[in-house]
């Protein structure tokens, strides 16, 4: 018999690791709701209608698509057939697709419901997205976004405040980052000053790579992209920029003192940096004119997250869209917003060892007995503890002890409450802290607050 296996790029994920992933969720969730943020949820598929021409050229290839119900072959002729041309084929028998991040689906969500919610609209989600891409270490087909977006509002307060978000995050996390900004505007005022400003898509997911393939192999793709060498020549000291975020502005304006969107991408750059003076920031923030993300959709400020104590690629990143939800027939709506990679933000608090110590999901304390009598004497007891905020349970045969400790040692249960015929008639139980080894005969009424104590401890 074959052995069973999951396609590449998903993950199973143990009770252990399923812990430590709610222990960022729990994170994130709450850092949202802090901010005043609302929590939404959209289908895993959507028609291809709404995904595809969201993502550009390279992101609509990545695409999920799912056939159609029934007999799905019936629509295709004998001659289309024929002529072997998958695209054509694929959008024959495939109407609906798995979604590709939680942005589009989002805008959809706002059209659809624009005379139920209240603008500006402050929402999140908390859901995978699937992508037909290749995997490699930290990039999966299939992994969960954690996204904050607030759409109806043109302020730059707004970009501010996601700043802000990623900066609380990250340190509740404990992982040094690099926050790393851009402004389309800026891209495309770079554009209109090498003289390629119809060629702005190209150029953006040319240099967007820049981190990756060097600049030599940026350049590469950008001469067989036919941008000129005289255009290639005048954008590579601009890659190239050093100094301060403030040293980088000024040459900027002096770079693009002749493109109205590229001033008035700095400009917006500024307010940025000039918010951030008003609060304190643990995080470092770096203007980076190479970050494009490579995404038609965005129209100002860009964002991407960078861990600095583990190689991996972003685990943060989105911007400012002031049109997509046009596409849909809404037109006017500008939105801004945040995704956080949670399948890389795992990897990097697994690597370097942060995530804490006891994670939310684990029980505290088993209980272990050996007979009728103790079993009906320690039900209550467990009721108890459970009502109280206790993770708790009870071995459900009467085995050796032994064999009961094994149990809690491979589910690392911290403490074993014992109970034999001295603890029945003492009205105790025999606790046992299966780290230290340490064991005494402690009251039923005190347990709950010797438990609760330790919970205390754990937290300070």
């Amino acid at each position: 018999m074959q052995k069973p296996s999951i396609p590449k790029g998903t993950r199973d994920f143990s009770p252990d690791e399923m812990s430590k992933r709610n222990y960022i969720f729990d994170t994130v969730r709450k850092v949202f709701y802090i901010y005043g943020f609302k929590q939404i949820e959209t289908p895993a598929m959507e028609n291809l209608s709404t995904l595809l021409g969201k993502y550009g050229d390279e992101g609509d290839k990545l695409l999920f698509k799912i056939l159609n119900s029934g007999d799905f072959m019936s629509a295709v002729s004998a001659d289309e057939l024929l002529q072997t041309n998958s695209v054509k084929l694929a959008n024959t028998i495939s109407e609906k697709g798995l979604r590709y991040d939680l942005t589009v689906p989002f805008a959809r969500f706002v059209v659809q419901n624009r005379d139920k919610i209240t603008f500006p609209f402050k929402r999140f989600q908390i859901q995978p997205v699937w992508r037909a891409d290749r995997p490699q270490k930290g990039r999966y087909r299939e992994f969960y976004q954690c996204d904050v977006d607030m759409i109806g509002s043109n302020s730059l307060i707004n970009e501010f405040e996601l700043i802000q978000i990623v900066d609380d995050i990250f340190g509740r996390l404990k992982i040094n980052i690099s926050i790393k900004l851009n402004n389309r505007k800026i891209l495309s005022g770079i554009a209109e000053f090498i003289g390629e400003p119809q060629r702005i898509t190209d150029i953006t997911v040319a240099i967007d790579k820049f981190d990756k393939i060097g600049l030599d192999n940026v350049k590469k793709e950008l001469e067989e992209k036919n941008i000129s060498a005289e255009a290639i020549n005048k954008l590579q000291p601009v890659l190239q920029l050093k100094g301060t975020n403030a040293e980088k502005l000024s040459a900027l304006k002096n770079i693009l003192s002749d493109s109205q969107t590229g001033l008035k991408g700095i400009n917006e750059i500024e307010t940025i940096f000039e918010y951030l003076k008003t609060v304190p920031i643990q995080s470092e923030i770096e203007l980076d004119l190479t970050l494009a993300r490579g995404l038609n959709y965005y129209t100002g400020a860009i964002i991407e997250v960078k861990a600095l104590d583990m190689e991996i690629g972003s685990i943060a990143g989105g911007g400012r869209y002031d049109n997509l939800t046009g596409v849909f027939g809404m037109e006017g709506v500008s939105g801004v917003g945040i995704s956080f990679g949670a399948d890389r933000i795992y990897d990097v608090l697994n690597q370097l060892n942060l995530f804490p110590e006891n994670t939310a999901g684990k029980t505290q304390l088993l209980f272990v007995t050996f007979g009728k009598n103790e079993l009906n004497y320690c039900l209550p007891v467990l009721q108890k503890l459970r009502k109280a905020g206790i993770n708790a349970e009870i071995y459900p045969e009467q085995s050796k002890l032994k064999k009961q400790l094994s149990y809690a040692d491979a589910n690392n249960i911290e403490f074993v409450a014992i109970v034999g015929e001295n603890e029945l008639n003492n009205g105790s139980v025999s606790l046992k802290n299966m780290i230290t080894g340490e064991q005494n005969e402690v009251q039923i009424n005190d347990l709950t607050e010797i438990l609760i104590n330790n919970q205390i401890s754990k937290t300070l």
